[in-house]
């Protein structure tokens, strides 16, 4: 299966990138925004896409909206460090399969991405 990684914290990237690797994921992708995120998913048509909320030039909502708009059944895993469920709650209304909040361990990233995935 193939991932595409969004998000601007490096640190979680990687992390995220570890855990789902090891889990047979192929990765199509691993960036910072959500133009760029945009652009690989066209390329790439990822089964899966791990979306970070808050990011510059183009946050999480916009570039899953964007996404849908090209492929209206991708699975988009919204990730948050925002405390408040408001913005989860409008993404998984815009068509989002689920959310995790920050910060979250390796185990809770693949039960979430298991769950989303229906494995």
């Amino acid at each position: 299966m193939k991932l595409l990684i969004v998000d601007d914290s490096t640190m979680i990237r990687k992390m995220i990138e570890r855990s789902l690797t090891e889990k047979n994921f192929t990765l199509a992708g691993s960036v910072a925004d959500g133009e760029e995120a945009l652009s690989i998913f066209k390329e790439t048509l990822p089964d899966l896409v791990t979306m970070d909320i808050a990011m510059p030039k183009m946050d999480g909502i916009t570039a899953l909206e964007e996404m849908l708009k090209i492929k209206s059944d991708a699975k988009i895993l919204m990730i948050t460090s925002q405390t408040d469920t408001a913005s989860a709650t409008e993404a998984l209304g815009k068509g989002a399969v689920g959310y995790l909040g920050k910060p979250f361990t390796a185990a809770q990233i693949i039960e979430k991405v298991n769950e989303v995935l229906g494995l």
